[in-house]
């Protein structure tokens, strides 16, 4: 007889791991099905009041503040946003007591291609003193290259101004730049001899 219970227990336990474990199978491929209809496109780092500041070899290259800056890295094309508001600082080794300005409304940031878009307000103040406002900005950092479609009022330190009715493009490091449909009123001693 205990030799029969013996046998019963066995087939229980042998029925009821095979239960489990197709049950567990069926539960994964479940899951799998679930996932790829999850959404993906939320923050996964949130920073209230950033003060973010990044180094190259020891010196400041950038300090940023922020209200917001939310980071999205689940989705195909990761970006950081920083949709209340910005404040950048931008240093440059040949004048690191002059530091760059930009501010913007709203700036964005996607990773993998390298670009930056700040729209709303834009002013950037180069570390030559000259102040460019604009609605919106694009930096592509991997071709170091910053344009606008808008218009864009460049002020000099010297109080002279200038209407790019069309645009705008530039080097990142505002060492060049060219503007679309201009006009205003510039020193003509800032002209080189070939342009006059």
């Amino acid at each position: 007889m205990n030799f029969i219970k013996e046998i019963f227990y066995k087939n229980i336990a042998g029925f009821l791991s095979c239960a489990i474990f197709f049950a567990l199978i069926s539960c994964d491929e479940d899951l799998t099905k679930i996932n790829k209809n999850r959404n993906t496109n939320f923050p996964s780092q949130i920073i209230n009041n950033a003060n973010i500041v990044q180094r190259d070899s020891g010196l400041i290259k950038l300090r940023a503040t922020a209200p917001l800056i939310e980071k999205y890295e689940y989705v195909d094309s990761p970006y950081i946003v920083a949709r209340k508001g910005i404040n950048i600082l931008f240093y440059d080794k040949k004048k690191p007591d002059a530091p760059g300005k930009i501010s913007a409304k709203y700036a964005k940031f996607n990773e993998k291609k390298k670009f930056y878009e700040a729209k709303g307000n834009v002013k950037i103040i180069s570390n030559e003193n000259q102040m460019f406002a604009m609605q919106s900005v694009y930096w592509d950092q991997a071709k170091k290259i910053m344009y606008t479609t808008d218009t864009v009022y460049v002020t000099d330190k010297d109080g002279s101004t200038l209407v790019g009715a069309n645009g705008m493009r530039a080097k990142d490091d505002f060492s060049a730049y060219t503007f679309y449909n201009n006009s205003g009123d510039i020193n003509a001693q800032k002209i080189p001899e070939k342009g006059r």
